[in-house]
């Protein structure tokens, strides 16, 4: 995995979408700029799973940018998505990649200092230090790492860095100025007016260019 594909890695809430298409929100999102998709639907049932994951994964398909499963390892092998995002009480890293096979991305959620150093140990593909601030969209979680725990994580990490919890367009520069190899952004997108142009505003802050064409359409009858 190129750690440039984790710039902006948009993890989707079909329940912030008041009624519009998932599926628009994040092509919209990409064409703005994002890099990588994470399909997160904790209420879906796993056929409605499976085949909203197949139908990204298709309209994803032309922009190179890859599909991230969240959790759900079953539903990653069903749709043959780009890899799966796992938590600290989900399935195993071990498990996971027997299961999945060396090609594909495996990136793991960490809470704490300690399963950062935990985490050197396993060959993950990056890690999610979560949250950086306390945020509203996922009120399950540990004590936010702050910059300050987040530029220590980076420090210690063998693994490329995703921030997630409470990133936007205010937060992302000191964000990224602490160590963080993406940003991962889930009501800065899905709630904005225009998916597109929050992209395209967050986008500009990272130092290295998108990975796909902004402007890309595809071809008719796509």
């Amino acid at each position: 995995m190129d750690r440039r594909q984790l710039g902006l890695y948009l993890v989707t809430d079909s329940g912030l979408a008041e009624g519009r298409s998932l599926e628009e929100i994040v092509l919209e999102a990409v064409r703005g700029g994002v890099t990588m998709v994470q399909l997160r639907e904790k209420h879906l049932d796993t056929r409605a799973f499976i085949e909203m994951a197949i139908r990204l994964k298709k309209a994803l398909a032309p922009f190179g940018v890859p599909l991230i499963i969240n959790d759900r390892v079953d539903v990653a092998l069903a749709c043959d998505a780009d890899g799966v995002h796992i938590g600290q009480s989900d399935m195993p890293y071990e498990t996971a990649r027997a299961l999945l096979g060396p090609g594909k991305i495996i990136g793991l959620s960490v809470e704490n200092m300690a399963q950062v150093r935990e985490a050197n140990a396993l060959d993950v593909d990056y890690i999610g230090v979560s949250p950086v601030f306390a945020t509203s969209t996922k009120t399950d979680t540990a004590r936010p790492f702050g910059i300050e725990g987040l530029r220590s994580a980076a420090e210690i990490s063998r693994h490329p860095i995703v921030a997630i919890g409470g990133i936007n367009a205010a937060t992302a520069p000191a964000v990224l100025a602490a160590g963080a190899d993406g940003l991962a952004v889930v009501s800065a997108i899905v709630c904005a007016r225009s998916p597109r142009a929050a992209a395209q505003q967050l986008a500009a802050l990272l130092p290295s260019s998108p990975m796909h064409t902004l402007n890309y359409q595809p071809a008719e009858g796509r």
